[in-house]
């Protein structure tokens, strides 16, 4: 499973000219999920988002987690990011999920935030989105279980 997550000031993903989530500054997290992946994973992989050292401290280092800043989180489906682009100029999707596993644990990934004290803000599985951001910093990260 692939979290790429991206330090914002503010995010919002678009569906349909409707805005179906947003944060003011927090993470964004695009979600990737791979052929061979697990609940266990999906839980590990939201366990490090959520204590990610990304935020500044009080002298401007990298020292401060999500939950230590009780910042937004707004999780968005990413279909292509599990691609195998190693060859060719035409990316292979034959690592990603089939649909029914990708919806399930993007689904499972989703229901596990509110026990963390966090409100869930995050894009629809399958849709055509649109995803607004500043990046802050900027600071991205590919993480993964």
């Amino acid at each position: 499973m692939i979290g790429l997550i991206q330090r914002v000031l503010t995010a919002k993903v678009v569906v349909d000219q409707n805005t179906v989530g947003a944060i003011p500054a927090g993470l964004l997290v695009l979600l990737g999920v791979e052929r061979h992946d697990t609940e266990a994973q999906a839980k590990r992989l939201l366990e490090r988002i959520l204590n990610y050292r990304v935020f500044a401290d009080h002298e401007g280092r990298m020292n401060r987690s999500l939950l230590d800043v009780q910042g937004g989180l707004l999780v968005v489906p990413q279909f292509t990011l599990p691609a195998d682009t190693q060859k060719g100029n035409r990316p292979s999707f034959t690592p990603a999920a089939p649909p029914e596993l990708g919806k399930h644990l993007f689904t499972y990934f989703c229901e596990l935030i509110p026990a963390q004290g966090l409100e869930l803000q995050a894009g629809i599985f399958g849709a055509n989105m649109q995803v607004h951001l500043i990046n802050d910093g900027p600071v991205t990260f590919w993480l993964t279980t």
